[in-house]
């Protein structure tokens, strides 16, 4: 559960007795000016007596979730028709649920709807009030395998050639962040260069790839994979396959679904394990447009979804997203005892920041952090936002 009770944060206020991520001891974080500005030892020096003060008795202070891969929300898809109003409302609504930045997800469609939807998001104002920001967009098709297509309509796929990458990009490749890509569908290596040249992260899903298939596509400079387990081959002990590759490979960050369906949570601790925990891996909630709605039936693209207990299925039981947010996720690894709550922590707000190159210190940081709390006899962490003025 989230507690919904809000701090307001002064221009300058001292956070005591605070758990940091990385450090061992307790922490004094001291905020100027809206911003995060030194985060010393408890023990380090004297503090100013006009300086106002908040004891946070050994909670959590992280930054906001990071999400680089959303679908939609409030009844909205990124690849269906929405405009600057729908946008900003969503943006809102996911800094409400702790989102401080977000990769708007457009899933395979057809060409002029992608179109379409890079001009909305590149044309798109920020609203003035607190809202999560737009970090870039995440392709995630037309280029992936048809045997492991998934909910992803087989009619839209494309091959993959420079030529279609470049007619999918047009005019907007500078905002998009993040392509999914099966890379056995280059077999001259082309493209995922290409796409590094443009600045573009290279994430490898919806692929049957084998094991060198994978490692040479991380050579070429794939550093991702996209929902680890989810629409690519199994583990096996003589086939890594994709995923194997991923796990022993330095530098290759692997997103992960939380929410007890797409992964079982036995296989999420063992992906814990293997993946060196918030140093390689990272959450994500993979929300579909329903998110922030009841459970129910929804249309989606010309198809329909049922969501129940958050989890997205179309009619012939395909799994297709979820409709929880982010931090749930973070919420049920420490209620399932995967993990700590510091690892929790980071897999969804430091991790993600990581594994697309952007800051993930405190420090210099605005001061609408996260607090989290943990009760120690039900296992359930919550977080409050601390806003600034």
């Amino acid at each position: 559960m989230t507690r919904s009770t809000k701090k307001t944060v002064a221009t300058a206020i001292d956070l005591l007795n605070a758990r940091v991520l990385g450090e061992a001891e307790l922490q004094q974080i001291r905020i100027r000016q809206g911003r995060v500005d030194r985060i010393l030892a408890m023990s380090a020096e004297s503090r100013s007596p006009e300086v106002e003060v908040l004891d946070v008795a050994g909670d959590w202070i992280s930054l906001g979730g990071v999400d680089l891969q959303i679908n939609g929300a409030l009844g909205w898809a990124f690849t269906e028709t929405f405009d600057e109003i729908s946008l900003q409302k969503i943006c809102q609504f996911l800094w409400e649920q702790g989102v401080d930045g977000f990769l708007p997800t457009l899933v395979t469609t057809a060409v002029e709807n992608v179109e379409r939807s890079l001009c909305v998001i590149a044309n798109f104002s920020p609203p003035d009030l607190p809202a999560a920001q737009i970090l870039g967009v995440h392709l995630e098709g037309p280029f992936l395998n048809p045997a492991k297509r998934g909910a992803h309509p087989a009619e839209y796929l494309l091959p993959l050639t420079i030529e279609n990458v470049k007619r999918v990009l047009g005019d907007y490749a500078h905002i998009v962040k993040v392509m999914t890509l099966a890379p056995e569908l280059d077999p001259t290596g082309e493209v995922i260069p290409y796409l590094c040249s443009l600045g573009i992260t290279v994430s490898l899903g919806h692929s049957q790839a084998t094991v060198a298939q994978a490692q040479q596509a991380f050579d070429l400079g794939a550093t991702m994979v996209t929902h680890a387990f989810n629409a690519m081959p199994a583990l096996h002990h003589r086939e890594p396959g994709l995923l194997g590759a991923a796990l022993v490979r330095p530098g290759v960050w692997c997103g992960a679904i939380a929410d007890g369906h797409h992964i079982c949570p036995i296989m999420l601790q063992i992906l814990l394990a293997a993946g060196d925990c918030d140093r390689s891996l990272f959450l994500v909630s993979d929300a579909l447009a329903p998110l922030g709605l009841p459970d129910g039936i929804y249309p989606w693209d010309r198809r329909q979804i049922e969501v129940k207990d958050g989890t997205a299925r179309l009619p012939d039981g395909t799994l297709s997203g979820t409709t929880l947010p982010l931090l749930v996720g973070t919420q049920n690894l420490v209620k399932w005892g995967l993990c700590d709550p510091e690892t929790a922590i980071a897999l969804a707000t430091a991790s993600p920041r990581k594994a697309i190159d952007l800051p993930a210190t405190l420090v210099g940081h605005p001061a609408n952090l996260l607090r989290w709390h943990l009760d120690e006899a039900t296992s359930e962490l919550s977080w409050e936002r601390l806003d600034r003025t």
